[in-house]
C-alpha cells in the first residue's frame, strides 16, 4: 500500500511524511524526487536539456512506479510518498502503473491556505542575510503556484484534502494516519490492468456519430486517448473481444460482429512486449445511441467524437497512425496488414 501526499511546494509534504511514518506500523519513507536526481546523473545532458521538469521524462514516471513496486516486494508493509502531482496525466500513468502492479494507493492532498503557502515558500527561500531575496528555488516554487491552483480542480475530487494552515506536521500526519485508517482517504479508483508478460492480441472498434467522427475514450490508467478495446482473452475470438470490451468500456452492445479493418504488428519495445493489434468496424451510432454511453469511473474518464485531424493531436503516434490506416480501409472496404503501422504487401 501507499500513501500519496500530494501538494504545492511549501505544502509541508515531506515534513508530514517523515512524521507519519512514525505513526504507520512498518511504513517506509520513499521520496521520488531522489529518482529524478539520479536520472540528473545517469542521463545525457542532451537528454536533459529537452525538459524543464524531471517528471516529464518518461522513464521517470516509469522508474517511480518500479522503485516503489520493489521497495514493496522486498520489505513490506506502507510506502508514504510526498511527491508534487499537477499533471492528471502523470498521475493516471503513475498510479495506474501501481494498479497494474496490484498496489493499492490512498491519495492525500495537503492544502494551506494560499496566503500561508506563500509565506512558507518565502521563508524558505530567503538568504538569512537578505531577507528582500529569493533564491532560484523559490522562484521556481512561485511559478508553481498558478498551476498548482489550476490542478486543483481534477486533484480536489481525486485526493482526500486535508488543510494544514494551522497543523504542525505532526498534527497533520496524524490528520493523514486517522483518514486512512478510516477509509476517510479510500484507495484511489483506478482499474488494476496486468502488466503483460509475453506477446498479446489486443482488440480494437472504431464508433462513428452521424458526422463521420471518430469515438475516442479517454483512459484513467495511461496517459492518451484511445479508441474502445483491450487485450483478446485466451480461447475468446478478436471479434468477441472488441464487443465485450465496448458493453464493459461504454455500456454500448454492439447487435452485430464488428468488420476487420487493420491487422496491425506491433515490435516488441522493452519495457512492452508487442503483439497483434486488430481494428474493427462498429459501426455509426445514433444521437440515441450516444446519449447511453456510460463510463467506468475507475477505467475511463471522458470520451469524444473527434474528426482525423484532432485524433492526430489526441492519439500517440503509433495509435494515429493505426487510426489513419484504418479509416483508409473503411473507405475502400478493404482489410490492410501493417507492421508498426505501415502497410505492407
Amino acid at each position: 500500500m501507499i500513501v500519496w501526499i500530494n501538494g504545492a511546494f511549501g505544502a509541508g509534504k515531506t515534513s508530514a511524511a517523515r512524521e507519519l511514518i512514525d505513526l504507520i506500523p512498518n511504513s517506509t519513507l520513499y521520496d521520488p524526487e531522489l529518482t529524478g536526481a539520479g536520472l540528473g546523473s545517469l542521463l545525457p545532458q542532451k537528454k536533459l536539456a529537452e525538459v524543464t521538469d524531471f517528471q516529464d521524462l518518461p522513464i521517470w514516471r516509469r522508474l517511480v512506479v518500479d522503485t516503489a513496486a520493489a521497495l514493496l516486494a522486498e520489505i513490506g508493509g506502507v510506502l508514504v510518498v510526498p511527491m508534487t502531482l499537477l499533471r492528471q496525466e502523470y498521475r493516471d500513468e503513475i498510479f495506474g502503473g501501481l494498479a497494474s502492479k496490484r498496489v493499492s494507493v490512498h491519495h492525500v492532498l495537503l492544502r494551506p491556505e494560499e496566503t500561508i503557502l506563500r509565506q512558507r515558500i518565502a521563508h524558505r527561500a530567503q538568504f538569512p542575510e537578505d531577507p528582500e531575496r529569493v533564491d532560484s528555488t523559490g522562484r521556481w516554487a512561485f511559478d508553481r503556484i498558478a498551476p498548482y491552483k489550476s490542478a486543483l480542480r481534477w486533484i480536489t475530487p481525486d485526493a482526500h484534502t486535508i488543510d494544514n494552515s494551522a497543523l504542525t506536521p505532526r498534527e497533520t500526519a496524524e490528520r493523514i494516519a486517522e483518514a486512512v485508517r478510516t477509509g476517510a482517504a479510500p484507495v484511489c479508483e483506478i482499474v488494476q490492468t496486468p502488466d503483460p508478460t509475453a506477446e498479446t492480441v489486443a482488440a480494437g472498434v472504431l464508433l462513428f456519430d452521424e458526422h463521420d467522427r471518430v469515438l475516442l475514450v479517454d483512459p484513467t490508467y495511461k496517459p492518451g486517448w484511445e479508441f474502445p478495446g483491450g487485450v483478446v482473452e485466451a480461447g475468446e475470438a478478436p471479434a468477441q473481444a472488441g464487443i465485450r470490451e465496448v458493453a464493459e468500456e461504454i455500456g454500448i452492445h454492439l447487435d452485430r460482429v464488428p468488420r476487420l479493418l487493420v491487422v496491425d504488428w506491433e515490435a516488441p519495445r522493452p519495457p512492452g512486449y508487442g503483439g497483434l493489434r486488430l481494428i474493427f468496424d462498429g459501426g455509426t451510432l445514433t444521437g440515441a445511441d450516444a446519449r447511453r454511453l456510460l463510463l467506468p469511473g475507475s477505467e475511463l474518464r471522458d470520451w469524444r467524437f473527434v474528426t482525423e485531424e484532432e485524433a492526430a493531436t489526441m492519439l500517440p503516434p503509433t495509435r494515429y497512425e493505426r487510426l489513419r490506416w484504418a479509416l483508409r480501409a473503411r473507405e475502400r472496404s478493404a482489410v490492410l496488414n501493417l507492421e508498426a503501422g505501415i502497410p505492407v504487401g
